[in-house]
């Protein structure tokens, strides 16, 4: 089970529109394909997608650190010191998306080695979770519209609405829309990708009032650290941590702070052993928690249910896994189906699923 290489693979696939939310917008998914491979000849993978505009991170930036830095590291590593893997990747600082893919493809191939699930691996608490949608910036009406069709025909009656806009009072009038055309049936919350200041969140969650959200998330700077407090005070929905507690000390710290009440866990962000640990402290501290989406591929999107369908605690709310559904294509043999509002994680070894090579050759990037 020794680590012999380790590949960090570019590939770009174009989403079917453009994705808009109050800290950027993306139009191709760049992402990078993860391998590692050990000496029984078994190869383990993840995705990193990286998003300059939240972590710094770029695709040649990710593939610079796993060539030159992680690979290295671990390669001569049994893929059961995961604890050591974890402590050399975090000598260096920040890249959070590759550290995480790396992890995650170690714990692939750990599973297709003892012929496990990574769910059974992790907790093996459920098998499935139901699935949230977000929806990013557009006019109402095209909003309410990609909601209906994808409650009706994926059974998804949870969706995670993009605001931050200014005047805020355009989210405010989309939320309002999405409520009165969906019904009380359906579960929404916003997420304001730190788009608005304390004072604008104030008004908006005020204006939004009736309209009986699920949480908030991020709507106005970590930085602005008494003014998050004040807004926190004030709202009387969970206020969830997600770019602002990428680690577990930085949920301390929000969480301790009075600056969030629960908290977005995004194994594209911190993968399945920095994942746990967050977990972990979530349950302790006593907080709710979301499974986030970093607009994964299918491939991040199963790591995220594989890891959320172990616990208990990550299971009771719907997590953010349908954005692959936006992307033209995939790299996958098998694409994943939404049934019945839910995501299922795959029989078998590891996470279960296989790359296309030639779907893989058509769009790396790297040839």
């Amino acid at each position: 089970m020794k680590i012999t290489k380790v590949e960090a693979i570019p590939f770009a696939i174009p989403y079917r529109k453009p994705l808009r939310f109050a800290s950027g917008e993306v139009h191709v998914a760049e992402h990078v394909l993860v391998r590692v491979h050990t000496d029984d000849g078994v190869v383990g993978v993840a995705e990193a997608p990286p998003r300059p505009f939240t972590y710094g991170e770029t695709q040649d930036g990710i593939r610079a650190v796993v060539d030159q830095l992680f690979a290295p590291q671990v390669v001569g590593l049994s893929l059961l010191e995961r604890e050591t893997v974890a402590a050399r990747l975090g000598r260096t600082v920040g890249n959070p998306t590759a550290k995480s893919a790396l992890d995650m493809a170690v714990w692939d191939a750990l599973g297709r080695t003892l012929d496990v699930g990574v769910t059974e691996l992790l907790g093996g608490f459920s098998d499935r979770m139901r699935v949230s949608h977000m929806l990013g910036f557009d006019e109402p009406a095209a909003m309410v519209a990609e909601a209906e069709a994808m409650r009706d025909t994926y059974g998804i009656t949870t969706f995670k609405v993009k605001v931050g806009r200014r005047p805020y009072r355009l989210d405010t009038e989309v939320v309002r829309a999405l409520r009165t055309a969906l019904g009380s049936t359906v579960d929404l919350y916003v997420d304001g990708n730190r788009g608005w200041s304390a004072a604008e969140s104030a008004r908006a969650m005020k204006e939004m009032a009736d309209l009986d959200l699920l949480f908030a998330e991020e709507l106005c700077p970590a930085d602005d650290v008494l003014g998050r407090r004040w807004l926190v005070q004030q709202c009387d929905v969970p206020f969830i941590a997600d770019e602002s507690a990428v680690t577990p000390a930085d949920v301390t710290r929000e969480v301790l702070g009075g600056s969030a009440t629960a908290v977005s866990i995004k194994t594209a962000r911190t993968g399945f052993t920095q994942s746990q640990r967050v977990h972990h402290l979530a349950e302790g501290l006593g907080l709710e928690v979301v499974m986030g989406n970093q607009i994964d591929g299918q491939l991040g999107s199963m790591c995220t249910v594989a890891f959320g369908a172990a616990y208990r605690l990550t299971t009771r709310r719907a997590g953010e896994l349908s954005n692959f559904l936006d992307m033209t294509d995939d790299l996958l043999t098998e694409p994943l189906e939404i049934s019945g509002g839910e995501l299922a994680i795959r029989p078998g070894a590891g996470l279960g699923v296989e790359v296309d090579p030639d779907k893989l050759a058509r769009y790396r990037t790297d040839t």
